[in-house]
């Protein structure tokens, strides 16, 4: 791997840490691609090209995947949750949920069942593929 693909992902990495660590604020492409020392449509280009996915996409992918979690582990309500993740509405979220998980976050809450495994295998196991 040359010099310049070792910095591109790099800061392809960097912009990703930042939706890891900050899912639930509003990021947009811009923020994203300061981060990351790159234009709007490079870093939309280069970030698909090095992780598979779109950066909207991914960060949808990172809040539905924390909803499961918060779904499966307490008993807020399927609104707080969708606000708490970074969703501007309930409707977006249950329908981008559904999306990426099959079925909707009501369902979804009721199927989940503590089955006693441990939790590195229940979460490769319910990680969403979309």
């Amino acid at each position: 791997m040359n010099r310049a693909t070792e910095d591109t992902n790099r800061r392809m990495l960097r912009a990703r840490d930042a939706m890891d660590r900050a899912y639930a604020e509003p990021l947009d492409v811009p923020a994203l691609a300061r981060i990351a020392h790159v234009s709007e449509a490079h870093f939309i280009r280069v970030f698909r090209a090095t992780f598979g996915e779109t950066p909207h996409r991914y960060l949808q992918r990172r809040r539905v995947e924390r909803a499961m979690s918060l779904l499966r582990d307490t008993d807020r309500s399927v609104t707080d949750i969708c606000f708490e993740v970074g969703f501007g509405s309930p409707g977006t979220f249950s329908r981008t949920f559904r999306d990426i998980v099959g079925r909707s976050p009501r369902a979804y809450r009721k199927e989940a069942v503590a089955a006693g495994v441990p939790t590195c295998f229940a979460m490769a196991w319910t990680r969403p593929s979309g």
